[in-house]
């Protein structure tokens, strides 16, 4: 039986994986929510907004309608950023098929409920938890678009939905890995989003390789005691959807999150910051403060996560931050 998966979403995430499935020789169909990037995908196989230069698919179909998208779908994937989930997801609920696995491409927590995306998704669309899968991983999508030979994580607790997945999306460049840890997957995808703004800021002030590596490492640690604080697998840190995808996103000129930062530890404005970005959404803006606000809830410390909140929303100047990090007090490395 061919199975069908419904993207929703066409920026640039959300069309490099449906590319991604399309390649696999999956019958895909990738929604757009205005109606003439759906067109120009469909008519001249090009996303120039999101992914110019890449020639996508011929088999990828393209549709300004959600129901049109979702309609007989085994699996819809949600490509839309994390703080308009739940809106779009109420939206599209009543189309969505009965029993199709719902997988998150987002990678953030939301702002008021302090929610993962898989729990959002639980909650508006109604399922239970082994419906919902997450995707983690080192996957800038101009590079996998490029079919730059990289892997991921597909994380549910069903284990069998998992390996459908990752049988959908397997070719020659792009190698899913499966996890049952959707907490821990999903709390390195959003974690990672606020330490790559802590290292485009210390590249912005003309810190080097030392100082990207200790704040890695030590964003890692803090993103690992929120996790065992909520369950998460130790292990899910050191793997993929952990310390992969932090090194990806901390270091890549092609992450918004680390170039964003950049421009802030240059001595830009944050809303300066977003103008240059012409409306590509850098993720840790936003989830740096509700993940402060998890972290705060269940009693760990983050102090980077904190420091990157106050920069972007309290006006704290990043060579502050810089000087708050450093003399704090000393202790041992794994408390």
């Amino acid at each position: 039986m061919a199975v069908k998966v419904a993207v929703m979403g066409a920026g640039s995430w959300g069309t490099a994986f449906a590319k991604v499935l399309a390649d696999a020789g999956t019958d895909t169909v990738l929604w757009a929510r205005r109606p003439d990037v759906a067109e120009e995908i469909s008519g001249s196989r090009v996303n120039s907004g999101y992914m110019p230069g890449v020639v996508l698919p011929a088999n990828l179909r393209a549709t300004s309608d959600a129901g049109q998208a979702l309609d007989g779908a085994h699996a819809v994937v949600l490509g839309v950023p994390s703080q308009t989930l739940r809106e779009n997801l109420a939206r599209w609920r009543p189309a969505l098929p009965s029993g199709a696995t719902l997988v998150s491409l987002a990678k953030g927590v939301e702002l008021g409920t302090l929610k993962r995306m898989s729990e959002v998704i639980r909650e508006v669309a109604e399922v239970p938890e082994d419906r919902v899968a997450v995707v983690s991983g080192p996957n800038l999508a101009r590079e996998i678009a490029a079919e730059q030979p990289t892997a991921t994580v597909i994380a549910c607790t069903d284990h069998d939905r998992a390996v459908d997945l990752q049988s959908a999306c397997s070719n020659g460049y792009f190698r899913p890995y499966t996890n049952v840890d959707v907490v821990g997957c999903e709390l390195g995808g959003a974690c990672k989003n606020v330490i790559a703004l802590a290292c485009g800021m210390s590249a912005g002030l003309g810190f080097g390789d030392n100082t990207m590596a200790s704040l890695i490492t030590r964003g890692l640690a803090e993103t690992a005691r929120l996790g065992a604080a909520l369950g998460a697998d130790p292990l899910t840190f050191a793997g993929l959807a952990g310390l992969g995808d932090l090194v990806a996103t901390c270091a890549s000129p092609l992450s918004r999150n680390r170039s964003f930062g950049e421009r802030l530890g240059r001595g830009d404005t944050l809303a300066r910051a977003q103008e240059a970005a012409h409306g590509q959404v850098a993720e840790g803006v936003k989830s740096c403060s509700s993940i402060r606000a998890l972290a705060a809830r269940v009693g760990v410390d983050m102090p980077i996560t904190d420091g990157v909140h106050q920069v972007c929303h309290e006006g704290l100047d990043p060579r502050e931050l810089t000087a708050a990090l450093l003399g704090r007090e000393r202790k041992a490395e794994r408390q």
